[in-house]
Order: structure tokens, then sequence, then C-alpha cells
């Protein structure tokens, strides 16, 4: 049967076209091989739209002589997790704060993930304070009643676990100044944000977070927020938002355009202590300068 193609099985198609192609095969002749009936069918699985089991999977590391066992238990994990039908358990308890059918993807994708790193202009969901999410979340106008609000700012603080489960996400932010600058809930609504930003950052060495100052003049994210995504398995996935709809990036010249970018944006931002020095002194008083 023909499967959805969401992220995870068209990362798990990407992978098998890759092997394809390291080994030297076209479409045509992989097929043959393999004895699948046709182009169409192994078009089906390098695209996402058909699910491939484990003992399938033996059959395309002999044709594609995948010997690397290392390599080979990467791919039955991509595999499994493509062709697993299983939720995150938040999609099941917040489903009805969920305005975007794409943020499902986003959610498992969060969970799986070893490493986030990303550019934004305000505070990143992981990092939130209840009253920040909450002044966040009503302020978009796209929820229409106080408890659908409520709803969605609880799920956003339960992803939060994932900086508190035994192998916590690694948190690696690049935040424009705008972000701290931006009144959002009322002064201590933000003094509350900040603090919080300097305890995490304080209590927690997985998480990181570099201010990008107005001084920094134009600079590589520019055109807007992003965010990159890193799993233990399988290649990298860059996320960038808009107003009704995410886009997934998942070609290597593009996630390493957004890669290159974050590095520049790195580059230009307030290391971490400055940083820390920064948002410390936004505490005492909002109207602080950076320096230089």
């Amino acid at each position: 049967m023909e499967a959805r193609p969401n992220v995870h099985r068209r990362r798990f198609g990407s992978m098998m076209r890759s092997l394809r192609q390291q080994a030297g095969l076209t479409m045509e002749a992989a097929a043959n091989q393999l004895g699948l009936p046709g182009k169409p069918a192994l078009s089906k699985i390098e695209n996402g739209k058909q699910r491939v089991t484990g003992l399938g999977l033996t059959a395309f590391f002999s044709v594609y002589g995948v010997d690397s066992e290392d390599v080979r238990t990467k791919v039955r994990a991509m595999a499994t997790q493509a062709a697993s039908g299983k939720r995150t358990n938040l999609l099941d308890e917040y489903r009805e704060a969920i305005r975007s059918p794409g943020f499902e993807d986003y959610l498992h994708l969060e969970e799986l993930a070893s490493r986030a790193e990303s550019y934004l202009h305000v505070v990143p969901g992981l990092l939130q304070t209840r009253e920040y999410a909450t002044a966040i979340v009503d302020g978009s106008r796209k929820w229409h009643s106080r408890h659908e609000v409520q709803r969605f700012v609880d799920l956003r603080l339960a992803r939060q676990a994932v900086l508190t489960r035994e192998n916590p996400i690694q948190l690696r932010c690049v935040l424009d100044e705008s972000a701290l600058r931006r009144d959002v809930g009322g002064a201590e609504v933000m003094k509350g944000q900040l603090q919080r930003l300097l305890d995490v950052t304080e209590e927690s060495a997985h998480v990181s977070i570099q201010i990008l100052p107005f001084g920094a003049g134009p600079h590589a994210g520019i055109d807007g927020a992003f965010q990159l995504l890193h799993f233990e398995v399988g290649a990298p996935v860059c996320i960038v938002e808009m107003l009704t709809t995410s886009v997934y990036l998942e070609e290597d010249a593009d996630v390493s355009r957004y890669t290159t970018a974050l590095e520049h944006l790195r580059a230009q931002a307030l290391d971490e202590k400055a940083t820390r020095r920064f948002i410390h002194q936004l505490i005492k008083d909002p109207t602080h300068e950076q320096e230089g």
C-alpha cells in the first residue's frame, strides 16, 4: 500500500537514493537487480511513498554493497521510524490545540532530534516561561478562545521535557537583539523571561544562547528566522516558518546554505559570556545599550 510521504519517510527515501547513487546504479538497473516490478516501484521508495520491511532491506544492502554494520544499523533505524504508525504522546494529548497539520511532523522530529540550532526573533519555545508563551500565542491571533490559547501554551511547555530527558537535546540558539527588546506581556513578564534565559544557560551545559546585536548590521539571517534539527540517524532538516505553514527543507544543498548562514551569524553574535552580561544588564536596566 502506498504511504503518505511524511518527513520521516522522505528522509528514509533520500537515504536509500543516496545509497543507490553511491553504488553507481541507475534506478532502472537497481530495480532489476532488486527484483522490483520496474522503475516506478523503486521510485515510490525513494520518494517516501512506499515502506520497506527489515527483510527487504537485506536485499538493498546486498545490491548496493552496504557492508558497514554502522550504516546498516542507521538505515534500519530510519526504516523503523518511517514505517511506524506511532504518534508522539504530545500529539495524542494536545491534538485539539494544533492548527497546522505540519506541526504534527515537527513534534515528532523535535522528540527524535539530538541537536537543535536556530536563528530567531523571539525566545525559542523550549525556553519560554508560561507568561511569555501566553503573551506570544495570544498575540499571534491564531486561536479563537482563551481555552485554545492555554492548551497550546500547555503543549509548548510540555515540549520543554526534551531539555531534561535522559539524553537531552542540545540547544544552540542565536537570538536577534529584538527578541530581548520587544515588550511581550509587559515589564514583569520580560524580566521573568530574561531571568529564565540566564538560569537555564547557567544550569544546563547543553543550552547555548548568543545575542546578535543591532550593531552587527546586515547579516546572514536578514531574510528571516529558521531552525536546523540534527539526528543520531539520518540527515538534518531545516525548518522555515511562514504565517500559515512551515517549510521542511531536506535537500543537502538547502541544509548546507542554512548551516553556513548560522555559522556566519554565530561569528557576528556576542559570545556566550558577553550574552549573559548583556541580558543581566537588561534585567537591571531595560534601556541598556550594547557597547561596541
